[in-house]
């Protein structure tokens, strides 16, 4: 049984939905940069969360930074499987004063991916690494970073909308866990971006019987599974409209012939009448949770 840590710590998944837990349980959690830890821990501590409070003394000052032109994956939903660590590519620019050193050993610049309200509460979030950063003029730059999503970190009920925010520390010199906050600048821009996580989903078809008559009919199998997070394996997606779709062998466009439901396990069957040769397959379309997905098509040869 997996439990989801609830508060806090030095990794990149993180869930604040309570104020305190065992320390033992942030212990299986992607792991960030000390130092992007830190800095998450003491933005998150001055946006309005107590249960950083204890961690350090003091106010700190705001940082003249801000995140723009967020990009997440490339504006692309982010698909997780049941298995591999997925890094998701994140790409901004920072805008900040002339007085702001964005290239100092202790400035970190950073984005979050969380589900929530907000990064002031977020229900679960997984930070980058350190953004590397590009000066393109004295108050700008371009920068790159990367997120680890690790399908052992999420539930199913993960799925689905996720936004990102971008936070920036200058710590100035301070002890980077214990820090004197009065000398420490914070900033936070939030929401920068929004995207969906999917579980990722697949799809089999199999047309028979092969070869076939011209005008008998033909029966199409097949299964839309998606995977859990809950338990690492794959299930079939139930009650979901999938189109049966054929393409002649001399054509690349495929046509809808029409669309079924899956029944409660995931599984399609239908049936249709022989034309010509070609390849038939099913289509999904997707949903919020669930990326869209094409089977492979399967030939049949039509005498």
């Amino acid at each position: 049984m997996r439990i989801r840590a609830t508060t806090a710590a030095v990794s990149g998944a993180l869930a604040l939905s309570a104020l305190a837990a065992p320390a033992a349980l942030a212990a299986d959690a992607p792991k960030v940069p000390a130092g992007v830890a830190a800095a998450s821990k003491t933005a998150h501590s001055t946006s309005g969360k107590s249960a950083f409070s204890a961690a350090a003394t003091g106010t700190p000052y705001l940082l003249d930074a801000s995140f723009s032109n967020v990009k997440v994956n490339k504006g692309k939903n982010v698909v997780v499987g049941t298995t591999s660590v997925v890094k998701v590519p994140v790409s901004f620019t920072l805008t900040h004063a002339v007085d702001v050193n964005i290239h100092a050993a202790d400035f970190v610049s950073a984005i979050e991916l969380y589900r929530g309200t907000s990064f002031k509460d977020p229900i679960w979030f997984f930070d980058s690494n350190n953004a590397a950063c590009t000066d393109t003029s004295a108050t700008t730059a371009s920068c790159t970073a990367t997120v680890e999503v690790d399908p052992a970190e999420l539930l199913n009920e993960d799925a689905g909308s996720w936004k990102a925010a971008g936070f920036a520390v200058a710590f100035n010199g301070e002890d980077q866990e214990n820090p004197n906050l009065d000398n420490v600048g914070v900033a936070v821009t939030d929401p920068v971006a929004a995207f969906k996580l999917q579980r990722y989903s697949k799809l089999t078809v199999n047309a028979s019987p092969e070869p076939v008559k011209k005008g008998k009919t033909i029966t199409v199998t097949g299964k839309l599974s998606r995977a859990s997070w809950d338990d690492g394996l794959y299930h079939g997606y139930a009650n979901q409209y999938v189109k049966l779709q054929y393409r002649k062998k001399t054509s690349s466009t495929y046509t809808t012939l029409k669309t079924i439901k899956s029944d409660s396990t995931g599984y399609l069957k239908t049936t249709t009448t022989a034309t010509a040769d070609g390849y038939y397959r099913y289509s999904f379309a997707g949903t919020t949770t669930t990326p869209a997905v094409s089977a492979t098509g399967d030939y049949i040869d039509v005498q």
